[in-house]
């Protein structure tokens, strides 16, 4: 074992582990395809199925007219209106067809159209749940036209709006209360007869969302959108599959983009419930169709109110922190999974640091560019090893050869590499930790880079956006790896890697093995397909740290390191007597016996 083979295993480690998240966040693209299709052949037959209900459905109105009275005629019946109400962040158009939100402007974001980012703007927008409005009847509150609907400021500054809706069996009333600087909106549904209007109090919400396209790659902005949950007070999201079923205490269900979210939080907590999502796979903005049913128990009794939240808006971790809901910072991905470990470097280190340097620094570029540097200052102890071993090796490289030439077997050498450095006084796994180093701090960034709504739109040199890739090339057509583009952040990183890996490579000994040879240059190769689609902050940062490592290695080889007294400590560390320790100990026992398997193979081969 060297300094060649740890890089290495730093490398394959880092790869590998890289392909899988990778391969976890995109599997689902063919099954998502299929389903789509099944969904487009379900949607046709229901088409069908409703030209041929058309004159049932007008003989229902009027039977339902007759049964249910005038009051509720005129709630089925009426001319849709919208009354606006807005505060300092947001602008809600509220829609008397359903006494809902109908459609919802974020104030302070701008969609890659360059127009307003709009939350629950699409006609599949809605929420409903079913009411008695006589024996026998059922109506869905999404298609009732609710009265009222004028605005009331409150002497705490936020603002009122209710909608009510009379109906044969009682009076349905919406209210929703929005506060100043804040994108939670209070609604409450409160009910009048609500013994009669819910059959054994069973209160059953149907919540339809269609998030659409606001950032500029609407494939990427698929692949990290997710619905998220709190059920029995815990987290947890699906991003792969389709459906999930709540067993258990659920108190809110989110929506969420790549930067934004739409959420439903009920305090009391929804005793069941299911969601199911189709994420398009098309050319259009549509990024998926979620449909959410949540069940729960209202006391029995003539009167009901049932307190909920809503909550449209962006996925900033202060702002999440800071709303009454629990755990909805965890909409943002920092770690999740098998990547867990690393939200905490994410919470308690990368975020307090970024958001220390963004506070005083104008550009984003120069924040990261901090970032890189205090993470390089920070891990400098622990990676000085490594350039010290490098150092040594470089030192050394010349009575590996002689060794090498002395013995040609590769089993045979690797045995006596490793009594040589013991001797030497190298350490030869120190080389190793800065390739293993990288793992969770690579990870941690990834995830914190995609997730980090204050780099949206911050443009740094030649990239407009630092949220998502620099543009160098835009191909006409998709090429397999890379996409439709080259980014010239991806061609910094990759090319800075390559130099690290020669730097490397010069002061590491022949081992004669082309795949420990060659693989620290295929490596940064690989990158380029990699890191092409990933956000440029990522890049530039992963760019400006191999070039403090560049810096650091030649500084510390030719300013730093004492050459000749390092030569001198090696020469007085091979005189003395060793110690072999019982790891070396077990090591050597191996790979003897490796050798003597091997030897015994090749005599029966002869034979």
């Amino acid at each position: 074992m060297n300094m060649d083979r740890n890089t290495v295993i730093g490398f394959i480690l880092l790869a590998g582990l890289l392909f899988v998240y990778l391969f976890i966040s995109t599997k689902n693209t063919h099954e998502l395809q299929g389903q789509r299709q099944h969904y487009e052949d379900s949607v046709a037959r229901v088409n069908r199925a409703l030209d041929s209900a058309k004159a049932v459905a007008l003989r229902d109105t009027a039977i339902k007219s007759a049964l249910v009275g005038d009051s509720t005629l005129q709630s089925t019946q009426g001319v849709e209106k919208l009354v606006v109400v807005e505060n300092e962040v947001i602008k809600i158009s509220f829609t008397n067809k359903g006494g809902q939100p109908g459609k919802v402007e974020l104030k302070q974001y701008k969609s890659s159209d360059s127009n307003l980012v709009v939350l629950n703007g699409t006609n599949f927008d809605k929420i409903s749940y079913p009411v008695n409005a006589a024996s026998n009847q059922a109506l869905q509150v999404a298609d009732l036209y609710f009265a009222g609907g004028e605005v009331v400021k409150n002497a705490d500054n936020s603002q009122s709006i209710v909608f009510r809706a009379p109906v044969a069996n009682g009076v349905l009333t919406h209210r929703f209360t929005i506060r100043p600087n804040d994108y939670l909106i209070d609604f409450t549904v409160q009910m009048s007869g609500a013994d009669r209007l819910l059959t054994q109090g069973a209160f059953n919400l149907t919540w339809q969302n269609q998030p659409v396209q606001h950032e500029s790659d609407v494939k990427y902005e698929r692949l990290q959108s997710n619905i998220c949950y709190y059920t029995n007070q815990d987290f947890d999201y699906i991003m792969a599959k389709t459906e999930r079923k709540f067993e258990g205490q659920t108190q809110w269900v989110a929506v969420s983009q790549q930067f934004f979210n739409s959420a439903l939080y009920y305090k009391g907590g929804f005793s069941s419930g299911e969601t199911r999502w189709l994420k398009h796979t098309d050319t259009t903005n549509k990024i998926a169709d979620v449909t959410t049913t949540l069940q729960a128990k209202v006391p029995l009794g003539s009167d009901a109110m049932i307190p909920m939240q809503l909550y449209y808006g962006p996925n900033d971790f202060r702002i999440l922190k800071s709303q009454p809901v629990p755990e909805m910072d965890k909409v943002i991905n920092l770690g999740r999974d098998m990547y867990a470990f690393v939200r905490p470097i994410n919470k308690y280190i990368v975020m307090p640091v970024f958001n220390f340097f963004d506070s005083f620094i104008g550009s984003m570029g120069i924040v990261i560019l901090l970032l890189t540097l205090f993470i390089r200052l920070a891990t400098s102890p622990l990676m000085y090893p490594g350039y010290l071993t490098s150092a040594k090796m470089k030192i050394l490289r010349p009575d590996l050869a002689k060794l090498k030439e002395k013995y040609p077997d590769q089993q045979q050498f690797a045995m006596e590499q490793m009594k040589f450095m013991r001797e030497a006084g190298v350490n030869q796994f120190a080389g190793c930790l800065p390739s293993l180093l990288q793992i969770p701090i690579f990870f941690a960034l990834y995830s914190f880079f995609n997730s980090n709504i204050s780099l949206r739109g911050e443009s740094f040199l030649w990239a407009k956006n630092l949220a998502s890739y620099d543009v160098l090339v835009q191909f006409p057509f998709e090429i397999w790896g890379l996409g439709n583009h080259l980014s010239l952040f991806t061609l910094t990183a990759c090319a800075t890697s390559f130099l690290i890996s020669f730097y490397n490579m010069a002061s590491t000994p022949d081992q004669g093995n082309p795949a420990l040879k060659y693989m620290p240059y295929i490596f940064p190769f690989i990158l380029l397909f990699v890191f092409n689609k990933l956000p440029a902050a990522l890049t530039w940062y992963y760019t400006v740290s191999n070039i403090i490592t560049l810096v650091l290695q030649f500084v510390i080889q030719h300013y730093i390191i004492n050459h000749d007294k390092l030569v001198a400590t090696i020469e007085t560390a091979r005189k003395k007597p060793k110690v072999k320790s019982k790891w070396a100990e077990r090591l050597e026992q191996m790979q003897e016996q490796q050798k003597k398997l091997q030897d015994e193979r090749a005599k029966q081969g002869k034979k």
